[in-house]
């Protein structure tokens, strides 16, 4: 393998079969795919505490913080990570307010780790990364602009979280199954358009403060789709606990 310098950017690394790597990239998506895990790792852990530690349990589910715990997670999504907040503070700020908001996404999927058998929940989990490698690195790798699917996707995202609010009132078995196809279907979707993105828009010159920033944000999409995906091939392959 010869390496190359340029000036400018960071070292490329010309392959024996001719292609070119960019070192840059490659630590950049390291670094998203490994804060990522940080997160699903430590929602797992919070998750499983809620459901197995009583006093946890009783605080979360019995008592009307249930509410305040169910909704959280959206109020956090919006308000901790808006453009002018990220903005204003740094990398390692950014990266402490993703851990922050797994922990109280863990706290709300705490419910997964009461309903569900722990072997069908590891099942769903193998089967949900699998399909999340596999098109993270279709969107990784892939040269077709990936744009219009994106956009369509998000499309469908915003119509099965109104269909999802309609079904709290009619609690349709039939509509909640359509949902839980169609979440699988574009979150499967956005995961190739999100890797897309993330490769698309680093740049060396963006600098280190600002490529580190925006490896959390894209983790923070990955993490979403993947916790997103988990959760809807959950909801029908899913078996209750005993």
């Amino acid at each position: 393998m010869k390496m190359s310098y340029d000036p400018i950017q960071q070292p490329t690394f010309a392959r024996a079969d001719g292609r070119v790597v960019d070192a840059g990239l490659q630590a950049h998506m390291r670094s998203v795919y490994n804060t990522m895990c940080w997160g699903l790792a430590v929602t797992a852990a919070v998750a499983w505490s809620v459901a197995n530690v009583a006093p946890l349990r009783s605080l979360v589910f019995g008592t009307p913080l249930s509410w305040v715990f169910a909704l959280a997670p959206l109020f956090f999504v919006m308000f901790g990570f808006s453009a002018n907040r990220v903005r204003r503070l740094t990398a390692q700020q950014v990266r402490n307010t993703f851990i922050g908001f797994s922990a109280l996404m863990g706290v709300s999927m705490g419910t997964i780790f009461m309903y569900y058998s722990g072997v069908s929940i590891a099942r769903v989990f193998v089967i949900t990364a699998g399909t999340f490698a596999a098109m993270s690195l279709i969107g990784y790798t892939t040269k077709r602009d990936l744009s219009a699917m994106g956009s369509f996707m998000m499309m469908g995202m915003i119509g099965i979280v109104l269909a999802s609010v309609v079904n709290i009132f009619v609690a349709s078995a039939a509509i909640n199954f359509v949902v839980s196809i169609l979440g699988v279907v574009i979150f499967t979707g956005l995961t190739a358009w999100e890797t897309q993105m993330i490769k698309e828009n680093y740049a060396e010159a963006n600098g280190v403060e600002s490529n580190s920033k925006m490896a959390t944000m894209g983790a923070l999409n990955l993490y979403m789709s993947f916790i997103n995906l988990f959760q809807f091939l959950m909801s029908f392959m899913g078996n209750n606990r005993n």
